[in-house]
């Protein structure tokens, strides 16, 4: 689809510059209702978003209807005219070579219709269920397939188009008294996911964690699963490493570029590159070329993620990590994929003595300018000589996650792509753990 003539219409009406992201998706979404597959639809949406520059001013406005581009074109001129001077807007970038990227397309998922993804929804709940004290609470199947396009007056032409399947799974089991649950889900950009697996891993886990113990309020080594660990990092790390946060005195890491963050050895990088990564794209949401962007480097904090804007106020180059999650909004400082190198090893074989922590509950409740944060543990298990022995009851975990950075002693090789992270399971010294409610 050809837009340029909305770009030259901005340009006549008043805008310095202006930008056109057009996104279109369809999405294929199969759920569970009382146990098996009860709901599917499919969805299909496309819309631009307009971002011009007026008077040193943003203006922006969206529109999913092709009759009315050229008035949102208009709109979005008035709006940035209407608005003051900005000093720290450096204007839209330019063109720079884009490097290829693999993995984020499959002609599978592009090609799956309704009835196949209620076929892929059922065989879950089925090895879920072979158990028939195992029953499903919530299930869900989607695949998705979007095509994206950015151009600007500056001479940014850039398309891709990329598809992603996701699975999930909550069971329940119940046995005499004793009930237990777990959830399990997957995550790809190809159709590589045993998805079947996702139902009966979720089963085991749950069997697993019955006739739990008690266990005493300590200080301990604690291996958290990528699903907790990422959870922890998620609205602490990633906050604080964001330019945005950094700029608008939110971020407890602002004066520390330069220092200790971490502990030696480890290295933290948000990688735009990965194959197959989740977040992994040749450009971002504004048609900048994504990067592998070193934040930390042998625990020394090296520097911060920045889209254009934060960039241009910073008086430095965009790292490519504008985003935006629709059509509908203008956009942010967020990261790709956010990868850990450190030494690995069988993390869990190696520990003598501690608690395994497979998820957990109330991670958005951190203080993500502190760090601090107080958590439910789910499915957790004692480790003792090198493998998880008896599951705990009730668990409460609380703490710090920058002070986690610097008291992880080990890394798993067990890595999953978990949002914007590929996390492995990781061990963290001198954590605090309670009894929770029984």
């Amino acid at each position: 689809m050809n837009f340029k003539h909305l770009i030259d219409l901005a340009l006549k009406e008043g805008a310095t510059e202006a930008e056109i992201f057009y996104s279109k998706g369809r999405v294929v979404n199969v759920e569970t209702q009382k146990g098996s597959v009860g709901f599917g639809e499919e969805s299909v949406s496309d819309g631009i978003g307009i971002r011009v520059i007026s008077g040193g001013a943003f203006g922006y406005s969206s529109v999913n209807d092709p009759g009315k581009y050229e008035d949102a074109v208009r709109t979005a001129v008035k709006c940035a005219k209407a608005r003051g001077r900005d000093p720290s807007l450096q204007g839209l970038p330019g063109p720079k070579p884009y490097r290829s990227v693999s993995g984020i397309y499959d002609r599978r998922i592009d090609g799956m219709k309704l009835d196949e993804c209620i076929d892929t929804m059922a065989a879950m709940v089925s090895e879920a269920t072979k158990d028939r004290d195992v029953s499903v609470t919530f299930g869900k199947f989607s695949s998705q397939v979007s095509e994206t396009t950015i151009i600007n007056s500056n001479g940014i032409d850039a398309h891709e188009k990329d598809t992603a399947a996701y699975g999930y799974i909550d069971v329940i089991l119940k046995k005499g008294d004793q009930v237990s649950t777990a959830y399990d889900y997957d995550v790809s950009r190809a159709l590589d996911v045993n998805f079947a697996a996702i139902g009966s891993n979720a089963a085991e886990l749950a069997k697993s964690s019955l006739n739990a113990v008690s266990i005493e309020s300590k200080t301990c080594d604690v291996l958290l699963g990528p699903q907790a660990f990422s959870d922890v990092m998620e609205g602490t790390l990633l906050f604080a490493i964001n330019s945005e946060n950094v700029q608008k005195g939110r971020s407890s890491l602002a004066d520390s570029i330069g220092k200790k963050v971490a502990v030696d050895g480890l290295a933290m990088v948000d990688d735009g590159l990965i194959p197959g990564g989740l977040g992994t794209s040749a450009f971002d949401d504004e048609g900048v070329p994504t990067q592998a962007t070193t934040i930390i480097d042998d625990g020394v904090l090296e520097t911060f993620i920045y889209d254009s804007y934060t960039a241009g106020k910073a008086g430095r180059e965009s790292t490519g990590n504008a985003v935006r999650g629709t059509y509908q909004l203008s956009p942010k400082v967020g990261p790709h994929n956010v990868r850990f190198e450190y030494p690995r090893s069988d993390v869990i074989g190696e520990t003598k003595k501690g608690i395994y922590v497979n998820s957990i509950i109330g991670a958005h409740t951190a203080n993500p300018i502190t760090g601090d944060f107080s958590v439910e543990c789910r499915n957790s298990f004692i480790v003792e000589d090198g493998r998880k022995t008896k599951p705990i009851k009730s668990l409460m975990m609380g703490g710090n996650a920058f002070q986690f950075l610097n008291n992880i002693t080990g890394m798993g090789r067990d890595d999953r792509k978990m949002g914007a992270f590929v996390v492995p399971t990781v061990r963290v010294k001198d954590v605090h753990v309670t009894r929770g409610s029984q």
